[in-house]
């Protein structure tokens, strides 16, 4: 998989009832004063997937309504590397729209935000962003992103009714997650953890889901990874492939694990036949329409450390809006009064009432509607607790790949999690130097 990770490819889940094109936030919208006295139209750039259009459409049409004689066009790109470079050409010939929908984190970063992006920093909304959230839409000489849409959790999501019925706790240690793993086992009609590697691309959650708990260990692990002075062949990153490994040499799997696609997998959760799904959480949408009666059974934990202390969940962080440098004048203040309307309680009403948030938010103003699964609960409480950090993927532009290929045979017993791990190692050299990034 590119640089992009799981976070294209898990954006497609649920089809339209995935909140990607969302808002955030919940200040005070209010009436637009473009400083020019007459109209003014601004355009407003996303991604083409109809999940953002649900929402970018009522959203466009409140804020109009709002601000009277203001405009917004709405303009699509095509999603993937395409519009990746779409994006990098349009900041580059000066025709990117007035305010565009892209990724958070390495992405943004390689759009060299401090000479195209405006530098959002003295809007009022960026008082209540989560810090977490701010770091991967920032350099040292400003904040270039505000929130667009939830975040969503590497997590475990688990069937809890199969816990109560054997009494487990939700671990905190992996020794804890095992010990439950293996009491799921003894049971014997429940299957432990499930896998399924019909879709290759989950075989990633037990490593790239623990990223968090590295840098609870290394808080500067992301920024000595992309350097070349960390890898994934030693501790602390090596326990995601050991972890990966060890559920397969104890037998915890379903026997189908090697073909099982991620939709068998979440109907193995819902039924209660399979007990422990590593996953992301925004799968919960899937559950909604396929499974709706069980999704309050469903509940998440973060991939335990092997301390108490060190396990925290690996968050994706949402999508960011930016404003170019290239929008100036009337256009320039009616560009930020729509940011402030995305930020604002009818912009968050309106993606509450247009998709199913698939996580928290990362602005504290904005809440999430009464009737969302339980399970959002569980991440909420996360971050409330300062224990969530971000994906990698927003800290550095370095994924090999093969990621998802190693950890499948990892995974199914062909190699250890040593011989993955420097797999994986060797697998991201070229798209390092490729990317030209030094040390490499």
């Amino acid at each position: 998989m590119s640089a992009r990770s799981l976070t294209t490819r898990l954006l497609a889940i649920g089809g339209a009832t995935v909140l990607i094109g969302g808002l955030a936030g919940c200040s005070s919208g209010g009436s637009a004063d473009t400083g020019g006295g007459g109209d003014v139209e601004i355009t407003y750039q996303a991604d083409n997937s109809p999940a953002t259009a649900a929402t970018a459409k009522p959203l466009i049409a409140a804020f109009e309504e709002a601000n009277p004689g203001v405009t917004v066009k709405f303009d699509t790109r095509p999603q993937g590397t395409e519009g990746d470079n779409l994006v990098k050409t349009q900041l580059s010939t000066g025709e990117m729209a007035d305010v565009f929908n892209y990724n958070s984190g390495s992405l943004m970063q390689a759009l060299n935000p401090d000479n195209t992006l405006v530098d959002l920093s003295d809007q009022s909304w960026t008082k209540d962003v989560d810090e977490q959230f701010t770091k991967v839409v920032s350099t040292d000489k400003g904040v270039y992103g505000a929130p667009i849409g939830t975040s969503f959790g590497g997590a475990v999501m688990y069937n809890k009714k199969v816990y109560a019925d054997l009494g487990l706790k939700v671990p905190t240690t992996w020794d804890e997650f095992i010990s439950n793993s293996e009491a799921i086992k003894d049971a014997g009609t429940v299957t432990p953890v499930i896998q399924t590697y019909g879709d290759t691309w989950t075989s990633q959650l037990f490593v790239l889901g623990d990223f968090a708990n590295i840098t609870a260990q290394q808080a500067n692990w992301a920024s000595k990874y992309t350097a070349n002075k960390e890898s994934y062949a030693k501790d602390p990153a090596l326990a995601g492939f050991d972890h990966l490994a060890e559920v397969k040499d104890k037998g915890l799997l379903n026997q189908d694990f090697a073909s099982a696609t991620q939709a068998n997998g979440l109907k193995m959760l819902a039924d209660g036949t399979g007990a422990q799904y590593p996953m992301l959480t925004n799968a919960i949408s899937t559950l909604q329409q396929d499974s709706p009666d069980a999704v309050d059974d469903i509940g998440a934990f973060a991939l335990p450390a092997e301390d108490a202390d060190d396990t925290t969940l690996t968050i994706w962080e949402p999508n960011g809006l930016y404003i170019p440098k290239t929008t100036e004048g009337d256009k320039l203040a009616a560009a930020k009064k729509f940011i402030a309307f995305v930020n604002s309680s009818k912009g968050c009403a309106i993606q509450n009432d247009t998709g199913t948030p698939g996580g928290p938010y990362v602005i504290s103003t904005c809440t999430l509607p009464d009737d969302v699964p339980p399970m959002l609960g569980d991440l909420q409480q996360y971050i409330d607790d300062s224990k969530a950090t971000p994906a990698l993927e927003f800290l550095s532009p370095i994924k090999g790949p093969n990621l998802e290929k190693i950890c499948v045979q990892v995974g199914s017993g062909i190699s250890t999690a040593a011989v993955g791990a420097k797999q994986y190692d060797q697998d991201v050299v070229q798209q390092a130097q490729q990317l030209g990034i030094k040390g490499w």
